[in-house]
């Protein structure tokens, strides 16, 4: 009496509830994990269905989430490379970097590049410069942008 294609999609989306648990997911992502775990194509599609409608799944609250939880640690376009990675929609990622409110770019660059200053005691003055260059760049904010942070925090002599 067990439907056997009943039985793979409660196994697929408890393996997704799992996921979900530890945090938020896109689409994608659940569809490739999904995948990974060697469920048949109408599962997963069966499974990313159910997720959407009973909203346990939303790739515009997962994008605006992402900017929120990441903005004060990183550049937007480190941001919005990594929802990109993820799966996320050009368009939605744009309609959650403008619906960014209080978020200033040059403030989170600022307070990361005055937070680092300490571990570069000791060194001299153009290694100081070129490895607060080299983290902020990896952090994802603009080499002008930049260029004239270090130029305020760290004046040529």
């Amino acid at each position: 009496m067990n439907n056997p294609l009943k039985e793979e999609l409660q196994k697929a989306i408890n393996y997704a509830f799992l996921l979900l648990k530890y945090r938020l997911r896109t689409e994608s992502e659940i569809r490739r994990r999904l995948k990974r775990k060697k469920f048949a194509a109408d599962v997963i599609e069966a499974t990313v269905s159910f997720l959407k409608e009973k909203k346990f799944i939303n790739d515009a609250d997962f994008a605006r989430a992402w900017f929120e939880a990441r903005g004060q640690k990183f550049g937007l376009k480190r941001i919005r490379q990594e929802l990109r990675q993820k799966g996320v929609s050009a368009e939605l990622i744009n309609q959650a970097q403008n619906g960014l409110r209080d978020y200033q770019e040059k403030e989170v660059l600022f307070a990361l590049a005055k937070k680092r200053m300490p571990l570069l005691r000791g060194l001299p003055f153009a290694k100081k410069r070129q490895r607060l260059y080299g983290y902020l760049l990896r952090r994802g904010f603009p080499p002008d942008m930049v260029l004239e942070a270090l130029n305020r925090i760290l004046p040529a002599t």
